[in-house]
């Protein structure tokens, strides 16, 4: 795996921020884990990637639909969020894993819920709230990103 690039945030608008960067080296087909406890950030995260993508959309968490699609950007944006299944069939049952990997960018709340249904290479975002508004977010798996932000 590869090296983890961590960054704090103290803000929920310091956390959108580091989404748009984020976003700019995501390219159709990435799919992005967002991991963390409830609460650590994760949907103030995708907000940031959203509109770093050029979503027009209000990006609200799918915590009971799933699945939330955003077309308005450069490149459609999957939003899953996995809490909620139980197992890998239930996701194909939905069609849900033909967006993995496909014309868009998928960001993955929960996917520790069904690891098998995952495409062989993920980016990791880890989310840690250290405090009321701070966090600390650890970065793997994205390249561009990584060799940016370490210079």
């Amino acid at each position: 795996m590869a090296e983890i690039l961590t960054v704090d945030t103290h803000s929920p608008a310091e956390t959108r921020a580091l989404g748009e960067k984020i976003a700019a080296c995501l390219q159709p087909g990435d799919v992005v884990l967002l991991e963390g406890e409830l609460g650590a950030g994760k949907s103030e995260l995708a907000r940031g990637i959203a509109r770093g993508i050029g979503v027009k959309e209000t990006v609200t968490s799918p915590s009971f639909t799933i699945l939330n699609v955003y077309e308005s950007g450069r490149c459609p944006l999957y939003h899953f969020d996995w809490y909620r299944l139980e197992s890998a069939e239930e996701l194909y049952e939905l069609g849900m894993d033909e967006y993995l990997g496909g014309d868009g960018v998928a960001l993955v709340e929960w996917a520790e819920r069904i690891p098998e249904a995952l495409p062989e290479t993920c980016s990791r975002i880890r989310l840690e709230a250290t405090g009321e508004e701070d966090r600390r977010i650890g970065i793997s798996g994205l390249q561009p990103f990584e060799k940016d932000n370490n210079e």
